[in-house]
């Protein structure tokens, strides 16, 4: 192919999404990387997650300002291009303050359930995006059930109370969710029965085993969802577990044994479940779930939060997650709070890093390092792609896809102090790559 036809960005931490020039190299030289012809799994694609912190930072912004970072993340023809995206179910830890959808105590029919303050910061927020994607995709978890289904009762900490009543109970929340959103015009393509499962934390949180969870979705929440003749799927997930190979020992456990092959070697379970959700610790399991499940879709669920620093160091680790999640199988890849204000400080004290920084005294947008990690993925690699094969000594720091226009997308990344240069072979050509030094890299084929 002619190389005036090939699409190169390069991104380095002074010189982001800068257009670079490809030369042929000499045939006969070795390939540092190449394309097998192996075609993996299919891509749902790209998003984020709706916050109501999120929601005040771009808020801080004029309307013209405010509308060019929707359009960034969300249009068709933005940067970013977003196609799913992830929303809570009552606070998160990225909320102005701790509340449920229910906090009516003993209201086990669900009578005083309302998204009424959903209405004031989630829902215009999804509104907006939804305007400039109507096909945009979400998915919701809940951090914590409403207190007085838990123990201790509170929004941090603790569990579900594990008694009849109060399951379905908590079934009947996730059916009313669903339906209060439709009410809205907002379609819940799927719900994630908890996030972080093994989160025992001081923001809202709550602990399942996977007993719990098989129990949970096999005799409570599938029957419910098809009793109210419900088409929103049901994901095992967020599973925040296991630990480093070292920690399994210790527990003499895993996350795939003790969460996703507990659910889904039960068959009762099995049926209900659409898809697995990994996040943080869950990098260490979903290769063996994906091994032993094959049929099932997979997701990142939450890309990690860094500590509000927002450096190209970080972003680098980052680039290293997205390699390993979609190498062992995911479908898609959720970041975590697409817009924040300086240091991403949380209302429990945490500082995270974010796609987009609002700065309170500039009233201006800054685009940050994660920023240009994720457009090198979702601006080239829509819902229909699918990832193909790489092999060579470069395969490590790359990934492959196929779109469906039938061009390829390769995203490099090299971590290295220095320049390098690769030799790219597709098909009879090969290509002449010199790679920055500690750059992200995206060539369309």
């Amino acid at each position: 192919m002619d190389v005036k036809d090939i699409v190169w960005v390069s991104s380095t931490e002074n010189g982001p999404w800068v257009t670079r020039s490809v030369e042929i190299a000499a045939a006969d030289a070795p390939a540092d990387l190449a394309f097998t012809g192996e075609i993996h799994q299919n891509i749902e694609g790209f998003g984020g997650c709706f916050n109501e912190l999120g929601f005040e930072a771009l808020n801080l912004l004029a309307a013209e300002d405010r509308s060019a970072v929707l359009h960034s993340l969300f249009h068709p023809e933005g940067d970013h291009k977003f196609s799913i995206c992830r929303l809570p179910i009552g606070a998160s830890d990225y909320a102005l303050e701790w509340y449920s959808l229910n906090e009516t105590d003993g209201d086990y029919a669900m009578e005083h359930f309302s998204i009424e303050r959903d209405r004031k910061y989630l829902i215009p927020y999804i509104r907006e995006a939804l305007k400039l994607n109507p096909e945009l995709k979400l998915f919701a978890s809940p951090w914590s059930p409403p207190t007085w289904m838990k123990f201790p009762r509170a929004y941090n900490y603790g569990t579900l109370r594990w008694e009849k009543e109060i399951l379905e109970a908590y079934a009947l929340y996730f059916v009313k969710f669903v339906q209060a959103y439709a009410g809205e015009g907002i379609t819940i393509h799927q719900v994630h029965v908890q996030n972080e499962v093994v989160a025992d934390q001081k923001f809202p949180s709550c602990v399942w085993t996977g007993e719990q969870l098989r129990e949970f979705i096999r005799d409570y929440l599938g029957p419910a969802f098809e009793q109210h003749g419900l088409d929103t799927e049901i994901w095992l997930g967020t599973i925040n577990a296991p630990e480093p190979w070292d920690e399994w020992m210790k527990q003499k456990d895993s996350g795939f044994d003790a969460y996703a092959h507990t659910v889904l070697s039960d068959p009762e379970a099995y049926k209900y479940v659409q898809g697995v959700g990994y996040q943080w610790a869950g990098k260490y399991g979903i290769q063996r779930t994906v091994q032993a499940y094959p049929e099932l879709r997979y997701m990142q669920t939450e890309n990690e939060c860094g500590d509000g620093e927002n450096t190209w160091f970080y972003a680098k680790y980052v680039f290293n997650l997205y390699q390993h999640y979609f190498t062992n199988g995911v479908n898609a890849y959720i970041y975590w709070n697409m817009v924040l204000q300086p240091k991403g400080r949380s209302t429990w004290g945490w500082e995270q890093n974010s796609m987009i920084t609002v700065e309170p005294d500039e009233y201006k947008a800054v685009h940050n390092p994660e920023f240009y990690v994720m457009k090198h993925f979702a601006h080239f690699v829509g819902p229909g792609s699918r990832r193909i094969g790489l092999k060579g000594k470069w395969t490590g720091n790359a990934l492959a896809f196929g779109t469906p226009e039938g061009r390829r997308v390769l995203v490099i990344a090299n971590p290295f102090k220095e320049a390098r240069t690769i030799l790219l072979a597709n098909d009879e050509t090969q290509y002449e790559l010199n790679l920055a030094a500690e750059s992200f890299n995206t060539l369309v084929l």
